[in-house]
This record gives structure tokens, C-alpha cells and sequence, in this order.
């Protein structure tokens, strides 16, 4: 396949981000009344106007209950930490900052607020351990190196824990998500279950991820069975991919389940091909860090306690949770 085929030329970022984002606050906010498709993805209700039962939502169709100021501090918890971090009273958090609803359900922006399923989170991790969390914004590429050098305490960005992002971090897991595609509405495949019924197309990822990981690995697959290889593009705002995918430039995207779910419903056009593996994901600290344990432990508080569930219900993902946070889990890949 020629290296300059229309897929492969990029969009503009702006451009692009403003134009999906704009997108899905229309289509979130014409949405059904319900709080939910059958997917497991939160339609929209107005500001003020939710029907008796209904789930609040704000005019863009993201939800709004209030699932942290019940949370109580453990004050043994706490004394799990460093005491420098019980002194200063904050984490320093790495993270990538996600304009508009792109990210969702993980991650997103509205009136300069962060939303969404992590940040609601690691908020109720951070009253569990009576701290507050000192956001600093860097791109998922450079979270966990900058958790090694000690910039940061603790990186949250959707990590999967994998083999060799353990050699160099921990992680404490508060999650598990998975690996799907999302492709335009007129892509000749409707289900996905191995990277072989890809062979041929085009497929979209961001980089140093754990799709690009997947993919690289299985590079191979196509050929092996006679087929013609797919061929993989790497787009460092999820913006720009949705909107290729709109508008014919992207065939298929490869993301994190919650999100590609999210997705296939807000974004036009498109169609959920299916998930072909699933990965713990959790915080990243530094290696040997008693930090990791206290957010496990914080985790597991939340577990027990019920809250953790509320969040999960709150973004219309009952069921995706986890029974129990635990350091460094066996990797998938």
C-alpha cells in the first residue's frame, strides 16, 4: 500500500477537536431522556428537566450526581503514605488533559472543569487517603517516565498494566478495560474477534500505547495466512481520529473499550466492531513506592464501602469494575 494514500495524511488537530467535540455536545445533548441505550453508554437529559428516576445530566449530556462528598477520610490509611505527602497534605498527579468530551467516558472538559469516570475516581482515592491530588498536565508518552525521574508521585492516563511497564513502574489497578475497534459505518467488516479480519484496512491508534503494542506484535498475522497486511497510522489526539472516521480518512480506530463504547454511540457514522482482549489498568507510581499500596488499599476501602460502585453507576458502567485492587497484576501481554 503507498505511504501517501489518503488515510495517511493528517488532519488538523484544532480543527479536528473543535469539530468532534462540537459534535458529540450535539448529539449528547439531542439525546433520549433515558439514562442509557442498551450499551452501557449515558444519553443526555437537560439541565433541570430530568424525568422522575433519571439520572441529572448537564446540557451537554454529562452526568452530574454527586458521588464524592459522602466519602470520609481513613486516617490509616493516610499513614500509609510518606510523610512528606502526609505533611504537604497533595500527590503530585501526571496525566494528559483531554479537551471537550473526546475522552469520555475516561476523561473529558466542560466550563474548564475535568469529568469523567477517572476523575471521579481518583478524587474519592484521594479523600479515602485525606489528601488532594496537584494535577500537573504532561502527554500519555511522557506520564511514567516522568513518574520515574520522581516529577510526579502518581500517573493516571488509562494505563494497562503490561510486562514491560512493570520492569519500570507499579500499579496499583482500579480498573479493567479492553481493547476495541471502532470503524466508519461503511467498512466492509461488522465484527472483529482477531487482528486477522482486519487484514487490509487501515487502522488508527495512538502512540506508545498498549494498541500499538498489540498491533505491532500481530504485524505479521495477515501475511502468514495469504492476506494483504493492515496497515497501522498514529494520531496523538483522539480528536482527529473521530473525525477521520467521519469523514472517511480513518477506516477503523483501535482504543479502550468504556471509550470506544462511548463512541459508537456519539459519534456519527459509526459502528463498534467488537473488544479482542481486556487489561488491568490502574495508577503508576515509582517503583518500590509505599504510595502504590495506600491508593490499593484506598481502592479496596471504596470497594467495600459501596462508593466505588456509585461512580461506575454514575457513568452508566455497571459491571465494568473490579472485585479487588492489587499491586502489580499478572500482565496480559
Amino acid at each position: 500500500m503507498s505511504t501517501e494514500s489518503r488515510f495517511s495524511r493528517p488532519i488538523p488537530r484544532l480543527a479536528a477537536t473543535a469539530a468532534v467535540t462540537a459534535g458529540l455536545v450535539l448529539l449528547a445533548a439531542c439525546g433520549s431522556s433515558s439514562d442509557s441505550d442498551g450499551s452501557g453508554t449515558p444519553k443526555s437529559s437537560s439541565k433541570g428537566s430530568a424525568a422522575p428516576g433519571a439520572k441529572a445530566a448537564d446540557s451537554n449530556g454529562v452526568p452530574t450526581q454527586d458521588v464524592l462528598s459522602g466519602i470520609a477520610a481513613d486516617p490509616a490509611l493516610k499513614a500509609e503514605l510518606p510523610a512528606k505527602v502526609r505533611d504537604s497534605g497533595k500527590l503530585i498527579l501526571g496525566t494528559s488533559q483531554t479537551p471537550g468530551l473526546t475522552g469520555l467516558p475516561h476523561g473529558g472538559e466542560v466550563d474548564g472543569k475535568q469529568v469523567g469516570l477517572d476523575v471521579d475516581l481518583r478524587e474519592a482515592v484521594a479523600k479515602v487517603l485525606g489528601v488532594r491530588w496537584d494535577v500537573q498536565y504532561g502527554t500519555f508518552p511522557t506520564v511514567i517516565p516522568g513518574v520515574q525521574n520522581g516529577r510526579y508521585d502518581v500517573g493516571q492516563d488509562n494505563f494497562g498494566a503490561t510486562k514491560e511497564r512493570e520492569k519500570v513502574v507499579d500499579f496499583a489497578t482500579y480498573l479493567n478495560d479492553g481493547q476495541s475497534f471502532l470503524a466508519a459505518k461503511d467498512v466492509p467488516v461488522d465484527t472483529v474477534k482477531q487482528l486477522t479480519d482486519l487484514c487490509g484496512l487501515t487502522i488508527a491508534t495512538s502512540p506508545g500505547s498498549t494498541f500499538q503494542q498489540i498491533l505491532t506484535d500481530g504485524a505479521g498475522k495477515c501475511a502468514a495466512i495469504g492476506k494483504k497486511p493492515y496497515k497501522v497510522e498514529y494520531y496523538a489526539d483522539n480528536g482527529t481520529i473521530l473525525l477521520g472516521l467521519q469523514n472517511g480518512k480513518v477506516q477503523v480506530s483501535f482504543g479502550p473499550t468504556l471509550g470506544v463504547k462511548y463512541q459508537s454511540a456519539h459519534v456519527p457514522n459509526t459502528k463498534f466492531l467488537g473488544e479482542i482482549s481486556t487489561t488491568p489498568v490502574g495508577f503508576v507510581t515509582a517503583k518500590n513506592s509505599p504510595i502504590a499500596k495506600a491508593l490499593s488499599d484506598a481502592v479496596n476501602k471504596l470497594i467495600a464501602s459501596g462508593d466505588y460502585a456509585k461512580i461506575f453507576a454514575k457513568w452508566s458502567l455497571p459491571g465494568s469494575g473490579i472485585p479487588q485492587s492489587v499491586l502489580n497484576p499478572t500482565p496480559t501481554f
